[in-house]
């Protein structure tokens, strides 16, 4: 794994916040799915959490080796890389949470629910990453970073499936402009590590 000059270090605090808030999106879609199903299971939901933490532990990955092929050439400036990033895609989710979704109905046991499922939980782990790319330009061990993400998403979209028809929408929104508020705190302690270092 590449390291690199005046790399951020991120503890293991920084690392469960960020877990936490890569999670939030698939917690906001799980809520939506949940709320679907008139008595949610709890083998049924554990199963849907274990599909999106998967899917979601294998994003960081793929971008970090993405991130990693080209950090070499990057390393001056590697700290706005992951800065940009991360307040980026804070402000994406942020944004993302103040829209309304009309959620399609994905009934049980089917093919097409499946196939859709599958892409609600690919498409929710794009920031993942994104991240990963970040992840980068960092100190940091990807493979406890991806587990770390993997198992948050697979707790909460867990919580999140069970929980679904009697929790409102607006909690899994409100979760995930939370999820982008920690991304922007993540991102702007970095930049200032590195520029105050």
């Amino acid at each position: 794994m590449p390291t690199f000059c005046g790399a951020q270090k991120l503890n293991i605090i920084t690392l469960s916040v960020l877990s936490l808030a890569m999670s939030t999106d698939a917690f906001a879609a799980s809520i939506t799915k949940g709320s679907t199903l008139k008595n949610p299971r709890v083998l049924s939901a554990i199963k849907l959490g274990l599909l999106f933490g998967c899917i979601e532990a294998i994003a960081p990955i793929v971008g970090w080796l993405i991130g990693s092929a080209g950090a070499d050439y990057v390393e001056a400036f590697d700290h706005w890389i992951a800065f940009m990033l991360l307040v980026g895609l804070g402000i994406h989710m942020l944004l993302e949470s103040r829209k309304d979704d009309d959620e399609e109905e994905l009934a049980p046991n089917t093919k097409r629910s499946f196939i859709a499922t599958v892409l609600t939980a690919v498409g929710t782990s794009i920031d993942a990453m994104t991240v990963g790319i970040s992840l980068a330009f960092m100190k940091v061990n990807i493979y406890l970073a991806a587990a770390m993400i993997g198992l948050a998403t697979t707790i909460m979209v867990t919580i999140g499936a069970l929980l679904g028809n009697v929790m409102s929408g607006w909690v899994g929104k409100k979760a995930e402009a939370i999820g982008g508020v920690a991304l922007i705190f993540i991102g702007c302690g970095i930049l200032y590590s590195h520029t105050m270092a």
